[in-house]
């Protein structure tokens, strides 16, 4: 009997790559296709597949979406294994991933996706409850968790770490809205709280600014 799949990914490219793959083989039925995290909770509702495949990131917001139906998914359909790739290593979203456990699980790079028995192996793990991590991902997980200790910025989410990256550039609020591709008021929000978990209180002598892109240049080595 063919594994049921259902694929969540917003990029045009990306979303016919991955059927055009899935399309070769035999023992898959790709019942349904979604470009929102919402679309994904509703047809993963109606279809219960064997396996989902997601980006992830997804409209709304762009950020953690796959993780997070990878959560509802565990929650309420145990039995539906998650793949979730992803353009960059991000330490902090495959640790949340596999936080309530590892079972039917995997973690992959999109680059390397491309090889469809990566991808095969990937869905015949988790469908019968395994877990596949991407070694690259594996060997950042470990370089982050030695870090984790010492560094500030682990406080950070993937998305404040990328507003402070463009800070320490050198750009302004516009400009970190439009390289990130973001709103100028999200991109407020986000330097709020950047200051907040780095414990950058408001000081007369001092610019919270340039404080915070001078202690990620310190621990990054930028």
């Amino acid at each position: 009997m063919a594994t049921t799949v259902v694929l969540a990914e917003d990029s045009y490219l990306m979303r016919e790559a991955l059927i055009s793959l899935l399309g070769t083989l035999d023992d898959i039925e790709l019942v349904a296709v979604c470009e929102t995290y919402d679309q994904l909770i509703e047809t993963v509702d109606e279809f219960r597949p064997a396996v989902v495949i997601t980006d992830i990131r997804m409209p709304p917001t762009q950020t953690d979406e796959g993780i997070r139906a990878a959560n509802h998914i565990r929650e309420h359909y145990p039995d539906s294994g998650v793949v979730v790739l992803s353009q960059y290593v991000e330490p902090e979203y495959a640790l949340r991933l596999f936080r309530e456990g590892s079972a039917g699980r995997a973690y992959l790079l999109k680059d390397h996706v491309g090889d469809i028995d990566v991808l095969s192996a990937a869905m015949a793990e988790v469908a019968r409850g395994g877990s596949i991590v991407d070694p690259h991902v594996v060997e950042v997980l470990v370089a982050a968790r030695v870090r984790e200790k010492e560094s500030l910025l682990q406080r950070l989410s993937p998305r404040e770490l990328e507003v402070l990256a463009e800070m320490a550039k050198g750009l302004n609020n516009a400009g970190i809205a439009d390289a990130l591709f973001i709103s100028p008021r999200a991109v407020e929000k986000h330097i709020s709280a950047i200051f907040t978990k780095l414990d950058l209180s408001f000081e007369e002598a001092t610019h919270r600014r340039v404080r915070a892109v001078l202690l990620y240049l310190a621990e990054t080595g930028a």
